[in-house]
């Protein structure tokens, strides 16, 4: 008898997860965006606001089930963004628009 694939993911849960909170606008209004498990981590989620693959990202939250910790982490996300703003060759306006809400808070 064949053993059947594991349905537990592979991926290890001690690890820092990023999830961004989006606004859709006064209609539909803000949510948590979806990501893949394999996608929900620091990398991924400077590369995806960069190529502007949110519509208005209002808040990054990290955290990490195994250590037990949660945080803000939109000012943090914001100021790396700033520091390396010369390496882009393209600004979305969506990433413009984060930088600004970030540096008012």
């Amino acid at each position: 008898m064949s053993q059947s694939p594991s349905l537990v993911p592979h991926m290890t849960t001690d690890r820092d997860v990023y999830l961004v909170l989006d606004d859709f606008g006064r209609r539909l209004g803000r949510a948590w965006c979806e990501t893949a498990e394999e996608d929900a981590n620091r990398a991924t989620l400077l590369r995806h606001l960069v190529e502007g693959q949110y519509l208005h990202p209002a808040r990054v939250v990290a955290f990490n089930t195994a250590e037990g910790w949660s945080r803000d982490a939109t000012a943090e996300i914001a100021d790396e963004l700033r520091r390396r703003f010369v390496e882009f060759e393209e600004t979305d306006p969506s990433l413009l628009e984060f930088l600004e809400r970030a540096a008012r808070r």
